[in-house]
C-alpha cells in the first residue's frame, strides 16, 4: 500500500489543512515512507516476546502518602484580609 497524493489531500481536509502544491509533494512522500517502515516493522517476528510498555524499567515516582499534622482553620485564616466564622470572605464577582 502507497499513499497517493489524493490521499494526502483527503488527510489535509480532514485536519482541516490548507497544502500548497509542494507540501501535498512533500507529504506524500513522507507518509509513503512512513508507511513503508510500518510495513517493515511488521515483518519483524515477536512471538515470544512479551508485550511491555516501556524499554527500561520505571520505578515509581511517587512518594508514599504519609499522614501529618497540616494548619487549623485559625492558622490558615490568621492572615485573611476578611473572613466569616471559619471562611475565607472575598468580594462578590457576580452581580
Amino acid at each position: 500500500m502507497s499513499i497517493t497524493k489524493r490521499d494526502t489531500v483527503h488527510v489535509a481536509l480532514l485536519a482541516r489543512l490548507e497544502l500548497s502544491e509542494t507540501e501535498k509533494d512533500v507529504y506524500t512522500l513522507q507518509m509513503d515512507s512512513i508507511l513503508k517502515y510500518v510495513e517493515k516493522l511488521s515483518c519483524i517476528k515477536t512471538e515470544g516476546i512479551e508485550p511491555t510498555t516501556h524499554a527500561v524499567p520505571i520505578s515509581k515516582p511517587l512518594r508514599e502518602d504519609i499522614i501529618r499534622e497540616s494548619v487549623t482553620n485559625d492558622e490558615a485564616l490568621l492572615n485573611a484580609p476578611d473572613r466569616d466564622t471559619n471562611c475565607f470572605k472575598v468580594p462578590r464577582i457576580i452581580e
